[in-house]
């Protein structure tokens, strides 16, 4: 990543209208404005060259994001090769617990949600792909933080801090290491609600044949079915067979 000296602030400013764009729903110049604490002005001058090379569109006086997105967006999921090997290991994998399950991948620090595919009862939750979570307080981000390099992990703990999402949350840094440990010996790891209420997750790592990590695959549904021996082992050793096959796949594709 640049330094602050060697960056544009002008394509800060249009990236910050983009991703506002997204939080708000859509909006209009002035909401943009009040969100992000620009001139009004300078937003609309952002907003038309936006919409001007057609990353941006406007309807009924209110302003979105265009579906050219959608063309960076895949192209970005489909270069990682692990995506096409293990969607639809993911997809058997939904149809066998019922559940939801996930694919996740570290980017600068960050989990991010890359394959999602639900079962018959797979319960609806906030995640989609694309989506960015901390990495402490998921199933996912444990199981690829147990597996990255110690010195890799300080610095995103440093750099993302360890926030609490509910009264389950890991927030210590000794307490988290000690359960990192635990799941490189087991081959898998929890969330009991550490990130929602009501949630829990098993999820297991996806390795080269280096043992480099690639990302995660997890399973996820409510505390009331993720319980007793389905959620201690069935669902840890159906993960751990799908993460076998997709890391066998990787080698020999």
């Amino acid at each position: 990543m640049g330094t602050q000296n060697s960056t544009v602030q002008a394509t800060r400013t249009s990236i910050a209208i983009v991703e506002a764009l997204v939080r708000l729903d859509g909006a209009g110049v002035t909401e943009l404005a009040t969100e992000l604490d620009l001139p009004k002005s300078t937003v609309h001058n952002h907003l038309d060259t936006l919409r001007d090379i057609e990353y941006v569109v406007k309807a009924d006086g209110e302003y979105n994001v265009g579906l050219r997105f959608l063309k960076l967006g895949e192209y970005s999921r489909n270069r990682l090769k692990i995506y096409d090997i293990v969607r639809p290991e993911i997809d058997a994998l939904a149809e066998q617990t019922g559940e939801l399950v996930n694919l996740s991948v570290e980017e600068y620090g960050r989990g991010v949600y890359l394959y999602l595919a639900r079962g018959d009862e797979a319960v609806h939750l906030d995640t989609h792909a694309g989506m960015q979570v901390h990495l402490h307080c998921t199933a996912l981000g444990k199981a690829i933080l147990a597996h990255t390099p110690e010195e890799r992990v300080e610095q995103i703990l440093d750099m993302m801090g360890m926030p609490s999402r509910t009264e389950q949350t890991v927030t210590d840094r000794g307490e988290l290491y000690e359960e990192l440990e635990t799941i490189r010996e087991r081959g898998y790891a929890y969330d009991r609600q550490e990130r929602l209420d009501g949630l829990r997750c098993v999820a297991a790592p996806i390795t080269t044949s280096e043992q480099e990590i690639v990302g995660a695959i997890s399973v996820s549904g409510p505390t009331s079915r993720m319980q007793g021996e389905r959620f201690d082992t069935e669902i840890p050793d159906a993960l751990r067979d799908t993460a076998n096959v997709v890391e066998l796949n990787m080698t020999y594709s």
